[in-house]
């Protein structure tokens, strides 16, 4: 018997290791980036999954592994969800996906050239008052420059030049080696994510698709289940519409302006606080159904708020499952064929340990998901 159990045990050790599990009070784990394997990713993504009463989620790991070892249970679930017992369609529902691997799998809508009707941008709703007791939160400083190149036009928030560290030693390998990045030239960051009603005005002009969202979103919500195409279309029409060279913002300048000036694991700190971010165990407000409106939780330092949480953002740059060999000048680092570009920030979907300012992860450019936005960039004069 003893014999028998030893060999379990340690199997039931290296499984738990190999997943990413750990037992050991304190740590903060980025979450799905145990190993950079194409069977890992599988792994984390069906494990995600697995519970849905959505069958878009078992569209999408078909069209991600077609011939992956859960295919066809993948299948039995789509064709369980899509016929109820009583014979009618069943009513979709979403449920959590977290960022995965994905090999190119769906063709991105064409851009139009269409000049656009200028419809006034959505009023971010305002902060929560704090709680009797709580931390203040912390106010963005009285220098900060704001821009509005138009009425459909995201505001936006000049950002100085200046040198940081970019990346984690501690954390997840893709975030090492941690390396210093200078940002030699100003630029401008959206204020906030691209909100629902700023692409709508997008789709109004001809210029970009309609995102189906089962959530029905209001106005003032980020704009999600949008894939870096969708983002690229976009910026390109607001590049038409405004006059001015609208674009993603690389991950270097995502990450100096998330942080805010600060060197810490977060914008305020080095521990996770309640309320400071929209994800599922941060503390209210927080719904499963969607992201929170843009700027129901403090700014950093900078004045730019849903840095982290809310949605994950695009940025320009291809994947790379490391900053070995990374630009350090704030360039967007670019490969000659590339499928897979960065995301960063974390989402409501996702748990605290993907907060971190250095957070990143990937998805292939053309794959739209459900925890996915972006916020825009545009070059200073």
């Amino acid at each position: 018997m003893r014999r028998r159990l030893i060999p379990f045990c340690l199997t039931v050790f290296i499984v738990a290791i190999w997943t990413g599990w750990t037992g050991w009070p304190g740590r903060v784990s980025a979450g799905l980036l145990p190993q950079n394997t194409q069977e890992q990713y599988e792994l984390t993504f069906w494990d995600s999954i697995k519970d849905s009463r959505n069958a878009g989620d078992y569209e999408a790991y078909l069209k991600a592994y077609p011939n992956g070892r859960f295919v066809p249970l993948a299948k039995a679930r789509i064709a369980q969800l899509r016929t109820g017992a009583s014979g009618t369609p069943a009513a979709p529902a979403r449920t959590p996906v977290p960022p995965a691997s994905m090999p190119a799998s769906a063709t991105a809508p064409a851009a139009h050239a269409v000049a656009p009707a200028a419809q006034p941008a959505p009023a971010p709703a305002p902060a929560p008052a704090p709680k009797p007791g709580a931390s203040p939160p912390i106010r963005s400083s009285s220098a900060v420059h704001e821009i509005q190149d138009c009425a459909a036009c995201p505001t936006l928030i000049a950002i100085t030049p200046g040198s940081f560290t970019m990346g984690n030693n501690k954390d997840d390998p893709s975030e090492k080696p941690a390396h210093p990045v200078r940002i030699a030239t100003a630029y401008a960051l959206g204020k906030y994510p691209v909100t629902v009603g700023q692409w709508n005005a997008c789709v109004a002009a001809g210029a970009c698709q309609r995102v189906p969202d089962t959530s029905d979103p209001g106005p003032n919500a980020p704009i999600h289940n949008v894939s870096w195409d969708d983002a690229a279309q976009y910026v390109k029409w607001l590049t038409k519409a405004s006059g001015k060279r609208y674009r993603l913002p690389t991950e270097a300048e995502w990450e100096y302006a998330a942080r805010g000036g600060t060197t810490t694991r977060y914008w305020w700190g080095d521990d996770m606080m309640k309320g400071k971010v929209n994800c599922k165990d941060c503390g209210p407000p927080w719904r499963a159904e969607g992201p929170d409106n843009v700027g129901s939780f403090a700014p950093n330092p900078f004045g730019l708020y849903d840095m982290a949480g809310g949605v994950w953002e695009w940025v320009s740059d291809c994947w790379h499952s490391s900053y070995k060999g990374a630009p350090t000048d704030g360039r967007s680092w670019e490969d000659a064929y590339c499928q897979s570009r960065v995301i960063r920030g974390g989402s409501w979907l996702d748990g605290q340990g993907y907060m971190l300012t250095s957070t990143r992860f990937k998805y292939d450019q053309s794959v739209r998901y459900t925890a996915n936005g972006f916020r825009v960039a545009r070059d200073m004069p």
